[in-house]
């Protein structure tokens, strides 16, 4: 009995009073050898892990996408021709066009890729962003290149024929 009353006087004179019922103890008071526990930092490093990772695989496929940009450009095109998504006159010329996109889509800024991509965010459940972006390349830019006759397909379609192609070189 006479022991706990020490340790709830010991416990009163260490903390100062901030109210009727609550009281500033020495970590509140920022006493550098007390130790204070935020329930919110574990979550934060975790999500700040997650976004670092999903970042350094994003880096290793854009690079990937620039190393092996010429082949990957003409399995692209002959897999967009051979799945009936474009029809063209120069296989060349488009896969110039696409090799052209995936060299410099390392270059893009995060908030233009972001930008470029938001239409078509939910057409798969784990999206790879490369195959993302060079489906809205396809849907959007590619559609008005002078040796394109037409784009055949919906937005799913498209992405499953890139992807197929891209999802190669992912990790």
């Amino acid at each position: 009995m006479r022991r706990s009353l020490i340790l709830l006087n010991f416990a009163i004179h260490t903390a100062t009073f901030r109210g009727a019922d609550t009281f500033l103890t020495q970590a509140d008071q920022g006493d550098p050898m007390a130790r204070s526990h935020n329930p919110n930092s574990a979550t934060n490093r975790t999500i700040d892990a997650l976004d670092r990772k999903r970042e350094r695989e994003r880096r290793f496929l854009m690079v990937k996408a620039r190393d092996n940009a010429p082949e990957l450009a003409t399995i692209l095109v002959q897999r967009l021709i051979d799945e009936h998504i474009i029809e063209t006159n120069s296989t060349r010329a488009i896969g110039e066009a696409v090799e052209k996109q995936l060299k410099s889509m390392i270059d893009v800024e995060e908030f233009d890729m972001q930008f470029k991509i938001a239409p078509i965010r939910s057409v798969a459940q784990d999206p790879n962003i490369i195959s993302l972006y060079i489906t809205q390349f396809v849907i959007e830019d590619l559609i008005d290149h002078p040796n394109i006759q037409d784009v055949y397909g919906d937005d799913f379609d498209v992405y499953k024929a890139v992807d197929s192609v891209l999802s190669k070189i992912r990790p």
